[in-house]
């Protein structure tokens, strides 16, 4: 069963932000932090998990399953990242009924030929708004709960500019999208015009290093979003933090630099407390 809380959030439009996960270490991270939804990342959990770009090469149930995992570990309610639906219509309506019985809360469906490509890279080819009208259609019929939320992206900004992006988007809301996802908006001046034109809460892609500005939260809420994603954040610094270790064991020979999570405390929040409380109670002390 969908976990309500995007609804909630969303009716009550006050703006809020949303971590990207792509490992259950970091869903754990989140869970201590305390964030009550986070953002199932199709491009790090599948760089995370193969080793592979956000190309299309994962498959549903590889991610249906790396989603599932995510729901189990992390306290908050899940939106995933649900590409293209994986191909055609029978598919949308599979991904959809796969995705909401693993848990997960809302599915974020894109309007890009499948195999898709990630949104801040180039050679994205794009279907035709009928097309994903119907997918749209799909999806919101596929779904068992009304809590389940349908997130419709738009990847036309790189091949029909703004223009095209609104009509997109604004075909996708009488489809029944219940959140619109402009992608890879150019400009604070863009973001603005797609938030006051469009009917429906608008979701922010804050990808680090990408084709759309990152300002800071509250200037987001200002220009008119929803809320906003940081899909690459955790990533990002996680890589950076691992380069620097790794160069200094292997350039100096430092095992034990400063700074390091405790250990004890990961301990205790990957579940280790209640492993040892199973043992005291059912462990065979040895004689």
């Amino acid at each position: 069963m969908a976990n309500p809380i995007l609804r909630e959030k969303l009716n009550a439009g006050k703006f809020f932000v949303i971590p990207g996960i792509q490992d259950m270490i970091t869903a754990v991270i989140a869970n201590k932090v305390g964030f009550d939804i986070v953002y199932g990342t199709g491009y790090w959990l599948t760089a995370s998990a193969y080793g592979l770009p956000d190309a299309g090469i994962a498959t549903y149930t590889e991610m249906r399953d790396r989603m599932a995992t995510l729901v189990r570990t992390s306290n908050a309610a899940v939106i995933a990242d649900g590409d293209t639906g994986y191909g055609g219509l029978l598919n949308v309506h599979h991904t959809v009924k796969g995705y909401e019985a693993a848990g997960v809360t809302a599915i974020q469906i894109e309007d890009q030929e499948f195999p898709k490509k990630c949104g801040h890279t180039p050679f994205k080819r794009l279907i035709s708004t009928e097309d994903m009208v119907e997918k749209i259609q799909v999806a919101v019929d596929s779904r068992e709960s009304d809590d389940f939320v349908v997130i419709a992206r738009t990847d036309a900004r790189e091949s029909e500019g703004l223009d095209g992006v609104l009509r997109r988007m604004e075909a996708y809301s009488k489809a029944g999208a219940d959140v619109l996802f402009p992608e890879a908006l150019h400009s604070e001046e863009e973001m603005r015009k797609a938030c006051s034109v469009l009917d429906k809460p608008c979701m922010a892609n804050m990808s680090n290093h990408g084709k759309t500005p990152v300002p800071p939260a509250e200037v987001l809420s200002e220009i008119g979003y929803g809320y906003a994603i940081y899909p690459s954040l955790t990533s990002l610094a996680a890589c950076a933090a691992m380069e620097k270790v790794l160069r200094d064991l292997k350039d100096n020979g430092i095992g034990q630099p400063d700074g390091l999570f405790d250990f004890s405390e990961f301990c205790s929040l990957i579940g280790f407390e209640d492993v040892w409380a199973f043992e005291k109670k059912w462990g065979k002390v040895p004689a």
